[in-house]
């Protein structure tokens, strides 16, 4: 029987979140639910449709990873260069170890609901039946622009070939997006290990498979960029599937997501962490804190956060602009 192997991606920063999340404690790290689960925890807890699970981050990460989920098998990467050379070295590993497997990869940072597990198991049959690299298109609700999109290709039943991936989209691209039936690009991945390897020897990756055969990981690493597995493998090859899915999703990219996925006062004001707000004559804000007291008046649509001794206040529709401050704010610390 095929071992089903689920790779949860926990090596990233998250820094669109910041000042909550930082580089010594990315936003996989933090509980930004309704419980005392962090993130990666959160995605650990719904790998039950796998046989074995797999953590992959960074050396920075490792004592993190273990104060928060204990004894997983985990796999230290030698240098953050994105999900392309992450998910390279995982699936040598995988491939190492045992005969016939299908890597399931998951990011850690991702919030799902009902069907998530049952559309995995989806991915892994036609992964496994077909030998294809395949992508879970999540069926979008709105036209969003903070996400990438897939374009569907020859309906082969359960699942279809992938056209093309598309950028995140200005406002009108996203709704031709929406209106031409593409879906949102998860960033969830399923594959036969030898089947992506193959597919890497064709792309910027291959220094590093060509490595990794000869047990020369450090020395992979330092032969290739960073590049995200879309852009390096799946882009580049004819044999992608994309498996439709439709179970809520949201990747918790910046600070205003959290609407969407948790709820708010009767004036549509959402507290994340330990937030304590007093609002007056105030809607539709995100205030998150480690323990702050936080008082709104008279303000809209803003997100207000204070964590550690940074605040950040910044309008929820320039959230994704959070990301250019974080790295100007690290750099001079």
């Amino acid at each position: 029987m095929v071992t089903v192997v689920a790779c949860v991606l926990a090596g990233g920063t998250g820094t669109r979140l910041f000042p909550a999340s930082r580089a010594d404690r990315p936003k996989q790290f933090l509980a930004l639910g309704d419980d005392d689960r962090s993130l990666l925890e959160r995605t650990l807890d719904r790998t039950g449709f796998a046989d074995e699970t797999l953590v992959v981050t960074r050396k920075r990460h490792e004592r993190g990873v273990h104060d928060r989920v204990g004894d997983v098998d985990l796999l230290v990467e030698p240098a953050a260069k994105d999900t392309g050379p992450a998910l390279t070295l995982a699936s040598h590993r995988v491939d190492d170890r045992f005969d016939d497997a299908v890597v399931v990869a998951l990011p850690s940072d991702h919030v799902v609901g009902d069907g998530f597990e049952a559309a995995m198991g989806d991915g892994v049959e036609v992964a496994a039946s077909t030998g294809r690299l395949v992508t879970f298109g999540v069926e979008p609700t709105r036209p969003e622009t903070g996400y990438g999109y897939v374009e569907l290709g020859a309906d082969r039943g359960d699942w279809y070939e992938l056209e093309t991936f598309h950028e995140k989209p200005d406002a009108d691209a996203a709704r031709r997006y929406v209106d031409g039936g593409h879906r949102w690009n998860a960033g969830i991945f399923a594959w036969r290990p030898t089947a992506f390897l193959s597919a890497a020897r064709e792309s910027p990756l291959a220094p590093l498979v060509d490595a990794l055969e000869r047990d020369a990981e450090a020395a992979g690493y330092d032969a290739v960029r960073p590049t995200s597995v879309d852009h390096a493998v799946l882009e580049r090859t004819d044999d992608a599937a994309v498996v439709p899915v439709s179970f809520p999703w949201d990747d918790l990219g910046a600070w205003d997501a959290f609407p969407r996925v948790r709820p708010g006062d009767g004036d549509g004001n959402v507290t994340v962490g330990d937030a304590d707000l007093l609002a007056l004559d105030s809607a539709s804000n995100v205030v998150a804190s480690d323990g702050a007291s936080v008082s709104l008046v008279g303000v809209s649509d803003l997100a207000v956060v204070a964590w550690d001794d940074h605040v950040l206040v910044v309008p929820k529709a320039e959230a994704q602009r959070v990301r250019e401050l974080a790295r100007r704010r690290e750099a001079t610390e």
